[in-house]
């Protein structure tokens, strides 16, 4: 395990459509996702639970701009990126932490979860 690395991979669906910005001076795309993930589990009972976790992700260049085109909210995805966290001011001035998903590869599996 001498190689490790920061390495993310998940498949999901899109909670929302893509929001697609242009930003800096080149005009470079980047988007923005909201991505479920779910596992189902069974609880003390013996009765199935479902357990979903949502993922900002960013995505930047033509890989955002294909995103954006190419999928709407519902559409299954597969990513593969890597961590990041930050922070920032938020409005009221106070300090803010989100952690966020940089995608760097994005597979279309299917149009919606109601297909």
């Amino acid at each position: 395990m001498k190689n490790l690395r920061n390495k993310v991979q998940l498949i999901g669906f899109l909670g929302a459509d893509v929001e697609l910005k242009k930003v800096g001076k080149e005009d470079s795309s980047m988007a923005r996702m909201s991505l479920a993930t779910s596992s189902t589990y069974k609880d003390k009972n013996g009765e199935s639970q479902t357990d979903t976790q949502w993922h900002n992700v960013v995505i930047w260049g033509k890989l955002a701009d294909l995103t954006s085109e190419y999928t709407t909210k519902g559409s299954e995805v597969a990513i593969e990126g890597k961590l990041i966290n930050r922070s920032y001011e938020n409005k009221e001035g106070t300090l803010s932490y989100v952690t966020e998903v940089v995608a760097h590869e994005v597979l279309f599996l299917k149009g919606t979860s109601n297909n």
